[in-house]
């Protein structure tokens, strides 16, 4: 049974833990693994965290109603509204009760990451310029890094930039991970100027991702994900590895995923690159051996 509040659909739970820790198990995300590193009380924080983007981002990314989109980020944005006020009513917003209070995470960077959505939502992230696109993955990926690093605790003011820089990388590479996807769907999240550097802006989405030139812009993406994953080093201090274990785990994952679609030529034609539970967790090996 459904009932609503604020517009928003609330589902059944008994257990808002139990239901946000079902999401993550349910997505299949590299994210779950290396939050096992954290005890159990910022573990419970971060699936938290981790659900509530999912639930949001599905409305953007997976209602085509752009009526009921609208609506129901706007219902998302009062949800958030009333978890600071301590009475929320979704179980992700109840679960994030607790770590609102002990995190001091602030409403901004929750309304932030809705402010990225809303830029899916509203078409805007179609061919984009550099600037929209970076604002962009600031909304929806540096800013839940902002909220995770507060979480992780750190003593560091360095910790934010390393957090933006992070961000920007993980989204860019998520980005050349889905061209293919998001081409069969309309959806094109490279920027306009690489695309009109390569003389492919105007071409139909469905058609661009067979065009040989596509590859050049994919690949002038990736730099630039390369150089945000380089900033993100130099910001990061010695003193602070360990509060960013699960952050650096990330990275060895995502930075191995840009390799994979380096290591294809940046042509992913229709697969996306995915690791199987065995390479994740060598990964991860490789990434504790670095944090020692």
């Amino acid at each position: 049974m459904v009932v609503k509040a604020n517009d928003l659909p609330i589902p059944y739970f008994t257990d808002p833990k139990r239901y946000v820790s079902d999401i993550v198990k349910d997505s299949g995300s590299s994210f779950s693994l290396p939050m096992l590193l954290l005890p159990k009380h910022k573990r419970e924080a971060m699936l938290a965290l981790y659900a509530f983007c999912r639930e949001t981002d599905d409305v953007a990314d997976e209602i085509d109603d752009n009526d009921l989109s609208k609506k129901l980020i706007l219902a998302w944005r009062n949800e958030v509204k009333l978890l600071f006020k301590g009475s929320p009513n979704h179980p992700v917003t109840i679960a994030l009760i607790e770590p609102v209070k002990n995190f001091n995470l602030t409403e901004d960077l929750f309304h932030e990451i809705l402010d990225g959505f809303e830029m899916d939502r509203s078409g805007m992230m179609s061919r984009p310029t550099l600037d929209e696109l970076e604002l962009y993955c600031h909304r929806v990926a540096s800013c839940v890094g902002l909220l995770s690093v507060k979480i992780f605790g750190h003593s560091s003011p360095r910790i934010v930039n390393f957090a933006e820089h992070l961000g920007q990388a993980f989204q860019l590479t998520n980005i050349l991970r889905d061209v293919a996807e998001d081409a069969t769907r309309g959806r094109i999240y490279l920027p306009v100027e690489f695309l009109e550097q390569e003389g492919i802006a105007d071409v139909n989405a469905k058609d661009l991702i067979n065009t040989p030139e596509v590859a050049n812009v994919c690949r002038k993406v990736g730099e630039v994900a390369r150089n945000r994953f380089k900033l993100a080093d130099e910001f990061l201090p010695g003193s602070e590895r360990k509060n960013m274990r699960p952050a650096i785990l990330m990275r060895v994952i995502y930075e191995a995923y840009l390799d994979e679609i380096e290591k294809h030529g940046f042509q992913l034609e229709n697969r996306r690159i995915r690791f199987n539970k065995f390479q994740k967790i060598s990964l991860l090996c490789k990434g504790l051996f670095m944090v020692r």
